[in-house]
């Protein structure tokens, strides 16, 4: 008897890219404080130097931060932003920051 594995490992493939923690806006913006200093008190900084992370996805926010934690990104910068902040920290960063308002084009 031969069993059919292929649809729940494509289930856990696909589930394994995204946050395990549902972030917590609120939660996220206390924890933003010393992310302001760069990125601006809602995600949109002013200086071209410093990405803009207001209105970003949840997930791209999140995954972002982790491959900073783990050192997929390198940027020793974020790095020690990072370092200290559990999974839930990160997740509630990324809901506060795609919460918020980000860059639109004029039509």
């Amino acid at each position: 008897m031969r069993r059919n594995f292929t649809l729940p490992a494509l289930a856990a493939l696909a589930l394994a890219g995204f946050p395990a923690h549902a972030g917590d806006p609120a939660a996220g913006k206390e924890k933003s404080t010393v992310c302001a200093a760069c990125h601006g008190p809602d995600g949109n900084s002013p200086s071209p130097e410093f990405p803009r992370l207001g209105g970003q996805y949840e997930d791209y926010l999140y995954q972002a931060l982790l491959d900073y934690k783990t050192g997929r990104r390198k940027n020793p910068i974020m790095a020690a932003q990072v370092e200290n902040l559990s999974p839930a920290d990160l997740g509630d960063l990324a809901a506060y920051f795609a919460s918020q308002t980000g860059l639109y084009q004029k039509r």
